[in-house]
């Protein structure tokens, strides 16, 4: 093992005991159920462990807040579009409804979407999140987010792209 792997395992092992426990209460108020408390406070703390760069905290439960709200509103978003979906679906005929394979099919799908949106930066993510879930333009999108619609329009693209790869695989690039 590398002796940055070493000192990161370290580290993150630190700060887990140091806070570990108080961010898990702190979740466990924000989301009522301590099942997902405990999910939600173990994936803030595997997203420290895959970011390239061990980040230097000053605050550390601030920081852990700031990963941990993302997760939170990843997951709201996750359960709205779950909603959305299943709502369109309760409101086609009998005769179109898919078939059990179909829904598992779709099912697969969305989670390999997820999966790879989850790839993108956190400001893309939301842009994304944004313009497709919430309807907000560009422009909202980029006072949002502090950033130039030009980029908004990148970040967008991003995740569609993103979505094309989970449907189709990876595109050809033309020569």
């Amino acid at each position: 093992m590398a002796t940055r792997d070493v000192n990161t395992a370290h580290w993150l092992s630190m700060l887990y005991r140091s806070h570990g426990d108080w961010l898990a209460v702190w979740l466990r108020r924000q989301t009522g159920c301590s099942h997902r408390a405990e999910d939600l406070c173990q994936d803030t703390f595997v997203r420290l462990l895959n970011k390239a760069e061990r980040p230097v905290l000053r605050e550390p439960r601030a920081f852990l807040i700031n990963i941990a709200k993302g997760l939170l509103i990843d997951q709201y978003r996750r359960a709205q579009l779950e909603r959305n979906y299943l709502e369109g679906l309760a409101n086609q005929p009998e005769d179109i409804h898919p078939s059990p394979e179909e829904l598992a099919i779709l099912v697969e799908a969305l989670a390999e979407v997820e999966r790879l949106l989850g790839t993108l930066s956190p400001k893309a993510r939301a842009a994304f999140f944004y313009n497709r879930l919430d309807g907000l333009t560009h422009a909202e999108i980029a006072t949002r987010l502090g950033v130039s619609v030009p980029r908004v329009r990148q970040y967008i693209a991003q995740g569609l792209r993103q979505c094309y790869i989970a449907l189709y695989g990876t595109p050809h690039e033309s020569i």
